[in-house]
């Protein structure tokens, strides 16, 4: 009889071990597709904030993004922000850094520098932000393993090559970009601190309300300076892209990811914008892209295969 359970016992160790793998995979592999996603969507945001440079002016083009991006989140989010009022008044200070650093400001400057930088150019340097999310997250403890640092650095190199190879002039609007970067970074280091507990609906919702609200006096002083926009198919439909799938959307995603892989797997992940970027404003926008483009591309690609593995 004894020997008898000690086998029942060891099968179920069996089956649990068997089962175990394949139930560790599965948040990665979530995490690493709602990554994808996020990039893919926001990738076409790049593009938005160049096509509408000229008609759209940058506060204006920010503030009407959140307003719509508030209206499609509040339905499922609102209620949920309002039951857990009391733990974000308790976080009160998290929340407000989250909202100016991943909404009021870094879109802000996004599409501050698409008045005068080719898209290509944003996403390439938006390539920054994953390194700084790696330097975040190794300051905090977080031991990256040989093969991320190794798919870091071989994305980042196709970024410079990229960069370096393609002959454009950088601009004003690429030290918007960079600021962006540095406000992206940050913002997903930030997301790892976010309080147990705190619905991520409620959080985004919640982001986007506090965000909205500090890009009030800048909406104001751009009326008031700039005049307004004239609404017509060429930009609402832009605005309701980047409200709805680069907003509402694509920030769940990414949260999400954050919350189950982390932000520098995210972050390698991220390395595919540029590679998105280019090819959409490419097709879209006209702007040139040539083979040694699709060389650097080819080398991200490669880094963010490896680097979105385990971590060894």
């Amino acid at each position: 009889m004894a020997t008898a359970a000690h086998r029942s016992t060891a099968q179920g160790k069996s089956a649990h071990q068997a089962t175990a793998p394949a139930r560790s995979t599965a948040p990665v592999a979530l995490g690493l597709g709602l990554a994808v996603l996020a990039t893919l969507v926001w990738s076409g945001s790049f593009v938005t904030s160049r096509a509408l440079g000229d008609s759209v002016p940058p506060v204006q083009h920010a503030f009407w993004r959140w307003v719509v991006a508030l209206a499609v989140v509040a339905p499922f989010g609102a209620r949920r922000a309002w039951r857990q009022r009391a733990l974000i008044r308790r976080h009160l200070g998290f929340v407000v850094l989250a909202s100016l650093l991943g909404v009021t400001v870094y879109n802000t400057l996004v599409n501050q520098a698409g008045v005068t930088t080719p898209a290509a150019n944003m996403g390439m340097i938006m390539a920054a932000s994953p390194v700084l999310m790696a330097l975040y997250e190794r300051a905090g403890g977080v031991r990256l393993g040989a093969r991320r640092i190794a798919g870091l650095a071989v994305a980042c190199a196709g970024v410079l090559l990229l960069v370096g190879g393609d002959g454009a002039a950088f601009s004003a609007g690429d030290l918007w970009m960079i600021a962006a970067a540095c406000c992206f970074g940050s913002y997903s280091a930030l997301l790892r601190r976010r309080p147990a507990g705190l619905d991520g609906v409620a959080f985004l919702f919640t982001t986007f309300l506090f965000g909205t609200v500090l890009l009030l006096p800048a909406q104001a002083v751009s009326l008031a300076v700039q005049g307004g926009f004239h609404p017509a198919p060429g930009t609402v439909w832009p605005l309701l892209y980047v409200g709805v799938a680069s907003s509402a959307v694509a920030f769940f995603a990414w949260n999400k990811a954050i919350s189950l892989i982390g932000p520098t797997r995210a972050g390698v992940v991220y390395y595919l914008q540029p590679v998105c970027v280019a090819l959409l404003s490419w097709a879209l926008l006209a702007e040139p892209t040539g083979w040694a483009q699709a060389g650097c591309m080819a080398l991200i690609l490669g880094g963010v295969v490896l680097g979105a593995g385990a971590r060894r």
